[in-house]
């Protein structure tokens, strides 16, 4: 069919319909994977006070009318994350939602603006349990569709082969010849060194860029496109200043229980030891808003409720997994708008 037709039509859908029964079957087993572990589902309301906090996210913003016509802002969450969190403080253990999730200025192969996100918790447990976790649903996914392996524009990664275990600083050594480790510590970070850096690697830096901006421009570029083929890859042990939600490692302040898993070059999850500490989680809120208010020109309100919250919630570690992405690399599917039932027209 041309690339115009559009999902509904029969002789269109004929084509998809398998690949989309497939993703059917790997939501159900998953889903009874983590009912077996004693996990509890829990459905999370999409409209939130804040829709995240972190520099390059960028929410859809609806507006609330009450019963008596007053009107407050409202936003479709990027991530059920605060929602969880309040969760564990409320007292759940193992949690798990297949959220629908919303991100603007996302549209691509790998993005679309509502896409599923499967993300869970475990309360008193280290992070390399959701790590394991993570490679157990690749491999009931692959199960689902009777192969070994995932694949992506001619890669292959076979899950049920061990995961590679990376820290961020080795890969950025190894696939970009970049010294990350020298130009942040614990308490700062050299933007100039990493601009050097990155700049005898052959990628550009603007003037403007800040060490966060460079970091992801050699990540984007040169690190995550070769992760993930042969094997998984649990990118690990991300410098302190990306650490977004996730506690610092206890052992080196300077990095963070932060991880990512890779297949076929393609960043399926992200996870962290979760940060608990509400003042850390403040700071680094304003810090990121400041941030995007500088290059969008807009910021989002900080949740109340979750800092409150995390006065109460016990040590854990969570992952988000992207659910859609993680389907087309387990049927072959090129785009993510092939592993929805009803995408949004291009």
């Amino acid at each position: 069919m041309a690339p115009s037709t559009p999902w509904w039509h029969p002789e269109y859908h004929i084509d998809r319909r398998p690949v989309l029964l497939a993703r059917n079957k790997i939501k159900q087993l998953v889903r009874n994977w983590f009912l077996d572990q004693d996990f509890v589902e829990v459905d999370t309301t999409c409209l939130q006070v804040s829709p995240g906090n972190e520099t390059h996210l960028h929410a859809f913003r609806t507006e609330l009318i009450g019963t008596d016509l007053a009107q407050s802002s409202w936003y479709l969450h990027t991530s059920p994350e605060f929602a969880c969190k309040k969760l564990l403080a409320a007292g759940e253990q193992l949690i798990f939602t297949f959220a629908p999730v919303f991100r603007n200025r996302e549209r691509g192969a790998l993005h679309h603006p509502e896409f599923t996100m499967l993300e869970w918790y475990r309360t008193g447990a280290p992070v390399a349990d959701v790590m394991d976790d993570c490679i157990e649903v690749l491999r009931i996914a692959a199960d689902v569709v009777g192969k070994s392996t995932m694949t992506w524009r001619g890669g292959l990664c076979d899950v049920t082969l061990e995961p590679e275990f990376l820290s961020v600083c080795d890969a950025f050594e190894r696939f970009a010849g970049v010294d990350l480790r020298s130009t942040f510590d614990d308490s700062s970070t050299d933007r100039d060194r990493l601009c050097a850096e990155a700049t005898a690697a052959g990628i550009t830096c603007a003037d403007d860029d800040t060490w966060s901006d460079i970091f992801a421009r050699v990540l984007t570029a040169r690190v995550e496109p070769k992760l993930g083929f042969g094997h998984p890859v649990l990118l690990t042990d991300y410098p302190a200043p990306e650490a977004a939600l996730a506690r610092r490692n206890p052992a080196d302040a300077s990095l963070s229980e932060r991880f990512e898993l890779y297949c076929c070059g393609v960043e399926l999850a992200n996870g962290f030891g979760e940060l608990t500490d509400p003042d850390e989680q403040r700071r680094r809120f304003i810090s990121a808003m400041d941030e995007k208010y500088r290059i969008y020109g807009e910021r989002y309100p900080i949740d109340e409720d979750l800092l409150a919250a995390l006065e109460l919630m016990p040590p854990a570690s969570g992952c988000a997994l992207g659910f859609d992405r993680m389907v087309m690399l387990a049927t072959g599917a090129q785009r993510i708008d092939q592993v929805l039932w009803t995408p949004l027209p291009q």
